[in-house]
């Protein structure tokens, strides 16, 4: 569809659940983790908090330990690539359908919130500075955005909206110190599988011929507001 010049919208993956006798019923997976031993905690506490249950911990002797775990399949929705950044890159891990289990209860996806453009326009290098200090920016300097579009992932658990056009006031007036150079740490590049992982159910990807960015569900902030309190 991107091809012919289609534009979508894909919001983010969700399992199917099933009644049995008015049980909420859920897919579980059994997940086979193979990493360093030095990984084993945070590889624990990652899956505790997705509802997984360790069925089995075996110390290989090699520096190596393989972890079973049943954990709901929803768990594991943004969990791979996770992995990857907590085992450095080194761990394993294999997944397969196990069957059907009464409903776990609800599962925190992210713990960070996001950075939302309060308005349309061109971003600024000098606005992506001073916020970069407050998350982490998926923009670069000079893109068009709209009010409503996530430009960021805020380093605290709450949705922060921000002004990602600001330029500078230019004076006559030079100062030491004051006036020094932009530096911009580097954004991190937004890929379709990695939005599916990050974005929550109240966000989107908008996927273009050209771009891939995110959006709020709800583009008006005093109709997100209600729809929050609701």
């Amino acid at each position: 569809m991107r091809r012919e010049g289609y534009e979508l919208c894909v919001s983010k993956p969700q399992v199917i659940f099933k009644q049995d006798g008015g049980t909420k019923l859920e897919p579980m997976e059994s997940a086979v983790i193979d990493v360093e031993d030095a990984y084993v905690g945070v590889v624990t506490e990652k899956m505790g908090t997705r509802k997984g249950v360790m069925m089995n911990m075996v110390q290989k002797g090699s520096g190596r330990t393989r972890l079973e775990f049943k954990i709901p399949s929803r768990g594991l929705i943004g969990y791979r690539s996770e992995f990857l950044t907590d085992t450095r890159g080194t761990g394993l891990l294999n997944t397969q359908f196990e069957g059907w289990e009464p409903y776990k209860g609800d599962i925190i996806s992210r713990k960070n919130g996001s950075m939302i453009s309060d308005r349309g326009g061109v971003t600024t290098a000098y606005a992506i500075w001073n916020l970069q200090e407050r998350g982490v920016m998926i923009v670069t300097p000079q893109t068009q955005v709209y009010e409503g579009m996530i430009v960021g992932e805020h380093a605290k658990e709450n949705n922060l909206v921000v002004n990602i056009t600001r330029e500078k006031k230019l004076t006559n007036v030079r100062a030491s110190g004051s006036d020094e150079a932009i530096r911009l740490v580097p954004v991190r590049p937004v890929t379709l599988e990695k939005a599916m992982e990050w974005i929550t159910d109240d966000e989107l990807i908008e996927v273009t011929p050209k771009h891939i960015r995110i959006r709020c569900r709800e583009l008006d902030p005093h109709k997100r507001g209600k729809a929050d309190k609701e």
